[in-house]
This record gives C-alpha cells, sequence and structure tokens, in this order.
C-alpha cells in the first residue's frame, strides 16, 4: 500500500463508505481464489489486485451481517481483520460502521506526555460488570485520586471470556464480553469529556494460540526467527509487505477511528525485523502523518527488555522514535531496596545503589557485566527526557507473574507501601499505577484464561506448575482456567469505605496533587537531580529542582530510624509530606521529622519531601 492510503480509512477487512457499501479487502497473496460467503448461503467472488489482495465493493453486506471469507473453494474462515467476533474466535465476523459512533469529543487535547499520570486497568476485574461499562462506572473515582491517563490491556477478542489479553488472535477486533467496538469508542469518548487520555495496550510480537488462522491467508509467519510464543511474525521475509500493512493499519485504526491517545506496545524487543526500516520506524513515519493530517496528538509506548535508546532516539538519528517505554529495571532496583528476595531476574540487583542509578540514568545496566544475561548488556540513555520513560513499584506483570499474584499489599508493610509509592511520585520519570493500588487493594491479580479447547487449558494448567515448581511450599499455582482464579482477582471496591484504605487512598491523592504542583517534581528534566545512597542505612536522598523552586526527599526503607548529613538548618525548608505523619496512618505526630546536630532523624520505613523556602 502507497504511504498516503493509510491516512483516510481503514484499508483492511470490511469498511464502509459514505454510500453504505461495503468496501471489501483481504490479502491473501497465494490464494487462487477468494470469496466472501454471507450468513443467507450466498456468496460474493472478489476481485484480484496488486500486492496479494482480494478487493471488491458492495452493498449486500450491512452493518451487523455475519460473514466469512472462503478460499479456494475449501477453506471457510473468519477474517483476520475483523472487528467484532460476536460469538468467539472460531465462528464468523461480524461487519462493524467504524463510523456509526456519534463522537462528541472534538475539543478535546491530549495532554503534554511529561504531564501523564498513569494508572494502568485489566478490564475484565476492574469492576463488577467486567466491561467497559464497569469502567466507565469509576472514571470520577480516577479524577478524585488525579488520573488523567487511564491505560487498558490488550482488548483484542481471545478465546473465552476470560484472559489477560495477551492471547488475542483478532488485533482489530474488540472483546465481544467487554462491550465490542462501539463501548469502547463511547468509553474513550467519556473519558475525553471527563480529561482522561486513554492508551489502549496492544501485542504486535506474536498471536495467540487458539483462533490463530492468519496462516490460512499468507505467509503471516517465518521460521527465520523463534520467539517464546512459536514463530516469529513475518516482519522481513518473503512477502512481509502485506504482514507489515497489516499492523500499521491496526496501529492507525486505533488512533483514527477510536480516538485513542497512545498505544504501550507489548515486548517489542520481541518483533524480529531486520528490513531497513523496522517496523517501529515505520510506525512512527505513519503516525507522524496521521498526525499532521489530524492535528491530533498520538504518543507510542513500548515495552522494552534491551536497555537500547535506539528505540526512543528519533528517525533522524536512525532511532524508531518511541515517545516512551516502560523500565521495568527501576522496579526490580525498588523492590530489593524494599527487601524483596534476589532470586530470579531480581538477582542482578543489588538494592538501594541500584535505585540511586535508576533515579539517575533510567537504565541499571547500561552496558554492565549481567550475570543473569551473562554478558555486557544496555547502553547509556543519554539526552532522554524523563518523560521517555514510565516507572511503577507494580504492574500487571510483576504482580500477576507471581505463582500467587500477591500485589504489595501481601508482601509489605502498610508503611513500606507508602514508600513504594512516594518513590515513584517523586522519579523524573511518568509514574503509573497498577488498578487498586492506590486503596491497598487485597485481593491478588492471578493468571487467568478461558480457552475452549481443553487440551490448551491442560498445558497451560500443567506449564504453570511446572513454572513454579520450586514453590510447592507456599502451596500450589491456582488453576488459570478456573472461574475462582478470576474472580479473586476482582477489586473489592466496598474496601474504600474502611479507614486504613481510606487513609491509603488520601495518601495517594496527596503524592499526585504535590507531584503536579510543585515544578521541581513535574518538569521531567534528568539533568536537575542528584541522588546518594546511604548503603548501611538503606536510605537515600533525593534531589530535584527547577529555577523556581527546590526539593529534597529522603526515602528510608530500613525498619530502623536513621540519621542523614543534613546540608544546612532545617529550618530553611517547608516539610511537605511526612508518609510516617498520623494524618497517613503513620506512628508519628508533628515530630515525624526532627533535627539533631548537623543531622536529619527520619523515622523507619517512610519517605519526608521538602521544599526550600528561600529558593
Amino acid at each position: 500500500m502507497k504511504e498516503s492510503a493509510y491516512l483516510k480509512q481503514r484499508r483492511v477487512g470490511i469498511n464502509f463508505n459514505e454510500a453504505q457499501q461495503a468496501e471489501i479487502c483481504l490479502w491473501a497473496p497465494q490464494a487462487e481464489r477468494v470469496e466472501v460467503a454471507l450468513s443467507d448461503g450466498t456468496s460474493i467472488g472478489l476481485q484480484k489486485s496488486e500486492g496479494g489482495y482480494w478487493k471488491i465493493t458492495t452493498d449486500q453486506l450491512q452493518p451487523g451481517d455475519h460473514y466469512k471469507f472462503i478460499l479456494d473453494g475449501t477453506r471457510t474462515l473468519p477474517d483476520p481483520a475483523s472487528l467484532s467476533q460476536p460469538k468467539g474466535v472460531h465462528e464468523a465476523s461480524a461487519a462493524f460502521d467504524l463510523n456509526a459512533v456519534e463522537w462528541t469529543d472534538g475539543d478535546w487535547q491530549n495532554p503534554e506526555l511529561n504531564n501523564y499520570i498513569i494508572y494502568e486497568i485489566h478490564t475484565g476485574t476492574f469492576s463488577a460488570k467486567g466491561d467497559f461499562e464497569g469502567i466507565a462506572a469509576h472514571l470520577d473515582h480516577l479524577i478524585d485520586l488525579g488520573i488523567n491517563a487511564i491505560e487498558i490491556m490488550p482488548v483484542a477478542q481471545f478465546p473465552g471470556e476470560r484472559n489477560w489479553g495477551y492471547d488475542g488472535v483478532f488485533p482489530f477486533a474488540v472483546q465481544h464480553s467487554y462491550g465490542g467496538a462501539v463501548k469502547l469508542q463511547e468509553l474513550v469518548n467519556t473519558c475525553h469529556e471527563k480529561g482522561i487520555a486513554v492508551i489502549l495496550d496492544v501485542v504486535y510480537n506474536h498471536v495467540g494460540p487458539e483462533g490463530n488462522y492468519f496462516a490460512e491467508f499468507g505467509p503471516y509467519f517465518t521460521d527465520k526467527y523463534h520467539t517464546p510464543w512459536g514463530q516469529a511474525v513475518n516482519f522481513d521475509d518473503e512477502y512481509c509487505d502485506g504482514v507489515r500493512d497489516y499492523f500499521i493499519e491496526n496501529v492507525l485504526t486505533w488512533f483514527r477511528d477510536f480516538h485513542i491517545d497512545a498505544l504501550r506496545m507489548d515486548a517489542v524487543h520481541a518483533i524480529k525485523d531486520l528490513s531497513s526500516q523496522h517496523l517501529l520506524q515505520a510506525i512512527r513515519l505513519q503516525v507522524d502523518a496521521l498526525m499532521e493530517q489530524t492535528g491530533r496528538r498520538h504518543y507510542l509506548i513500548v515495552e522494552c527488555d534491551l536497555n537500547d535508546p535506539r528505540f526512543l532516539d528519533t528517525p533522524e538519528k536512525n532511532g524508531f522514535g518511541m515517545d516512551s517505554q516502560w523500565v521495568d529495571e527501576f522496579h526490580h532496583a525498588l523492590r530489593i531496596t524494599a527487601g524483596e528476595p534476589a532470586t530470579g531476574y531480581y538477582s542482578d540487583f543489588q538494592g538501594i545503589r541500584h535505585l540511586e542509578k535508576a533515579y539517575r540514568d533510567a537504565y541499571v545496566y547500561d552496558g554492565q557485566y549481567s550475570e543473569h544475561r551473562k554478558k555486557n548488556f544496555g547502553r547509556p540513555a543519554k539526552d532522554q527526557q524523563g518523560s521517555k520513560f514510565i516507572v511503577f513499584s507494580q504492574n500487571h506483570d510483576q504482580v500477576g507473574n507471581r505463582m500467587l499474584g500477591e500485589r504489595s499489599t501481601a508482601l509489605y508493610s502498610f508503611e513500606m507501601q507508602k514508600v513504594l509509592a512516594g518513590a515513584v511520585m517523586i522519579s523524573p520519570y511518568l509514574p503509573m499505577l497498577f488498578m487498586g493500588e492506590e486503596y491497598g487493594e487485597t485481593n491478588p491479580f492471578l493468571y487467568f484464561v478461558s480457552h475452549t479447547d481443553a487440551e490448551l487449558n491442560k498445558m497451560v494448567r500443567e506449564g504453570r506448575k511446572a513454572e513454579f515448581a520450586a514453590f510447592h511450599s507456599e502451596g500450589e499455582a491456582p488453576d488459570p482456567d478456573a472461574l475462582d482464579t478470576f474472580m479473586q482477582s476482582k477489586l473489592q471496591w466496598d474496601l474504600l469505605q474502611k479507614p486504613q484504605h481510606q487513609t491509603m487512598f488520601k495518601y495517594y491523592k496527596a503524592l499526585i496533587q504535590l507531584r503536579k504542583n510543585n515544578p521541581a517534581l513535574s518538569n521531567g528534566d534528568r539533568s536537575r537531580l542528584t541522588a546518594l545512597s546511604y548503603p548501611d542505612k538503606n536510605t537515600l536522598v533525593l534531589k530535584r529542582w527547577e529555577p523556581r523552586q527546590q526539593i529534597v526527599c529522603i526515602l528510608n526503607f530500613s525498619k530502623e530510624k536513621q540519621a542523614i548529613p543534613a546540608e544546612d538548618s532545617i529550618h530553611n525548608w517547608e516539610l511537605l509530606l511526612s508518609s510516617a505523619d498520623e494524618e497517613w496512618g503513620g506512628p508519628c505526630g508533628e515530630n515525624s521529622a526532627c533535627q539533631e546536630v548537623n543531622k536529619l532523624i527520619i523515622q523507619p520505613e517512610s519517605i519526608l519531601i521538602y521544599t526550600r523556602k528561600d529558593a
């Protein structure tokens, strides 16, 4: 497809023009004959076009009609670019008119990325309803908290009704049990009316196992590479142009037709592409062109495990031009500092010294030898603004990939939970919360699926047990297919009525307001920052500043009071927040911070945040 062809409307699958005719386009480069089978038993032959595409425009198919494609008269399959799978991943697709929704967000302005306060949501477990309407019902709670961007875990159609979303097999089809495409559009519209940006998690590095019919249509996969999920998606082998077009179309569809504000692309290190123009760079250029045409702003965020700033560098520097990335290493260093055992991938992290480096350099490993990886790893991320990195104390992966799905509430004291929250909010990076942490949710977030293939469910169950075989003393890994596993992972909104949970919510709210209201915390300028750790005290001092303000943050991760050298009299500083104060459920009153000769005393497992009065 030509570059300009992407921008006006979706170019694959079934789309309706202004005359309400169905414009049908299927990529099947090795087929000899293609038809679309209608629900009334009739079929329409498609015409072969250039580039392996088959096309036709017809008025015999209307919005809501069910259909399948017939390849070479023998294989009848759902549409790989389907927008709706109302009866599941194996059954007929339903035609959907992307233009039917009445948008009212014409005045919406996507905030500057540096101002994002992100909140990660799993649609099925966020609310009792477990759908997009359930999310909408709690938006006022998020506004009260101070959130201005929600990140929704993948919604591409998956088998059954329960899944994290990373087993999706119809990248364009919105999960029917969540409410489908129209309800997602309505949710985005409502979010924009309330001042909330929407980030959507998408998966371009693999396709789930059940209902995956891509190989029937063409060479969507290649044996050149191997991934943890099997065959790699074909982004640089023979026939790859049609595959690249497909996923670029997917990006543009979310932005143009669903008004999504940002995409978080899952595990892009598993996208294998040695093309002269990497897929991510091609996506960047097409999104830039779309933004120029529409005047709307969209962001591209990646999860990447390579510590390679090329993903963030601009295309002019031969980079991929991504706007931001998740930084797991900040999380790992933070958790080790808080007492997480140094096992598995945590074994590479040295606690507070590495947390100090994470504050300063974003990447902990930027060229050093990694014992876990058995090689030198990473490259320095110089000249990158703080908004280029997203940090967190927990997320769906770090919670859900534990055998018992324990949140911080099950692992740390109430006081340490407040320190972890503060550590994220004072960083120069974009903060992200995982749903429920703001009030101390106690339910776990477990791994769950609902494949309709019994054998596949058995394989997942046995694989999960084998993964945690060394942890049998802690009990059995919960059955991913059991309904109870899913139900245990639901948020308990009634906890907000209990005093300690109310206190935690108010504490998070205060932290977010501190970040928003103090320019030294919100500016994202990594050059105006110092971090100094005291390993023997398990304590760290973070200083941030800008021309009008200085901020000093002292974090004590130890279980003892600690004395930290004070540069000058505490009377020159105004205490903005002490997590140990009674107001936040702490053990101390007004004396939660005090000064001895040339020393500042900080309470166990607490954080102090000061601003200089005479700055």
